[in-house]
């Protein structure tokens, strides 16, 4: 089993704490993994990250699709996507408990992916679950002490604790339904048209960065675009340039050069494609919706929270919207806080 990780860094122990560990790999999966809508993977490779206090029950923590395997991290703290939110003393505490983190499938991690131009399966969330199942084999993990999922991660929580309702004790899922409201596909798709025209005319960058410019105008709130971009647009080579616009395509440009056109596209539409059915949950959930949320509307995360047997909801009020997830850390840490109560 040894033979099937390969470090993708050395395993750091003591991670700005003595009583903090983390370790990381790629799992070479022993066997094809098949895919829910058709096809196989025929030599998956899953790359993770666990971190935090030894010995400590063990939370699977995933978020967007542009996430990764390093959510936290003490010694480069910027470095985890969701830094703000987790790490020692933070909201989600690695000091009581250890945290999971993978590359999804058909990222632009070390899991297997898409490469540069060439076609790659659709996936589901169903099989990012599978993939997840299999790595807590790989690592002696009988079951996980909580799933936190936001946004795409919660959609695999939800499909992780419908197949595995063994392996998982609790489910917290943050702006995540149980399946995918039609506005947002239509805002999903029309991002994707834009990267493979792009990509049929050989700029799948420049697509990306505009792809993902228009993303983030439904990530965020009117009240917050209001708030920091409401003054003067500034002139520039005979024309005007709005600070929005500033805003959206600097993000976008970021994004495009550390993220590939393939995995945008595929991941997005995993998205679309997902589907779960909430009834089938075993496990109590915390579901958690953000009233100002434009991708995941309230009303369809009151209904996920109504269909699965033991579902708690909780409303947050923000002006990040669906980005929430990644800023509103002390609104989070009281929910949270029941994950500890039974460590």
């Amino acid at each position: 089993m040894d033979q099937a990780i390969r470090p993708s860094s050395s395993s750091v122990h003591g991670d700005a704490d003595p009583q903090v560990e983390a370790s990381c790999g790629v799992l070479a999966l022993p066997q094809p993994l098949p895919l829910h809508h058709g096809g196989q993977l025929a030599e998956p490779r899953l790359a993770w990250r666990l971190a935090g206090r030894a010995g400590a029950p063990v939370v699977a923590a995933l978020g967007g699709i542009s996430a990764h395997r390093r959510v936290f991290d003490s010694v480069q703290p910027r470095s985890g996507w969701w830094c703000e939110v987790v790490g020692p003393g933070h909201a989600l505490d690695s000091e009581r408990l250890r945290v999971l983190g993978i590359d999804y499938l058909g990222g632009s991690g070390e899991s297997s992916g898409p490469a540069a131009g060439e076609p790659f399966p659709s996936l589901s969330s169903y099989d990012q679950a599978e993939a997840l199942c299999r790595l807590l084999d790989h690592l002696g993990i009988g079951q996980l002490h909580a799933f936190v999922g936001a946004s795409y991660g919660g959609m695999v929580a939800l499909a992780f604790a419908e197949r595995y309702p063994a392996r998982v004790a609790r489910l917290v899922v943050i702006s995540a339904a149980d399946r995918t409201h039609p506005m947002s596909t239509a805002w999903r798709t029309v991002q994707r048209r834009i990267v493979r025209f792009a990509a049929s005319l050989g700029r799948a960058r420049e697509g990306l960065e505009l792809a993902r410019a228009l993303a983030m105008a439904t990530y965020r709130t009117p009240a917050e675009f209001a708030a920091r971009f409401g003054h003067s647009p500034r002139r520039l080579d005979g024309g005007f340039v709005f600070p929005v616009e500033e805003y959206l395509f600097a993000r976008g440009r970021d994004y495009a050069g550390r993220y590939q056109p393939e995995s945008f596209l595929c991941l997005s539409e995993s998205i679309d494609l997902h589907s779960v059915d909430a009834t089938r949950i075993s496990a109590p959930t915390t579901v958690v919706a953000v009233r100002e949320d434009q991708l995941v509307p309230l009303d369809d995360l009151r209904a996920l929270a109504a269909r699965v047997p033991q579902g708690v909801l909780h409303e947050l009020s923000s002006p990040h919207g669906h980005d929430a997830f990644l800023k509103e850390a002390e609104a989070l840490r009281p929910i949270f806080q029941s994950l500890y109560g039974v460590v």
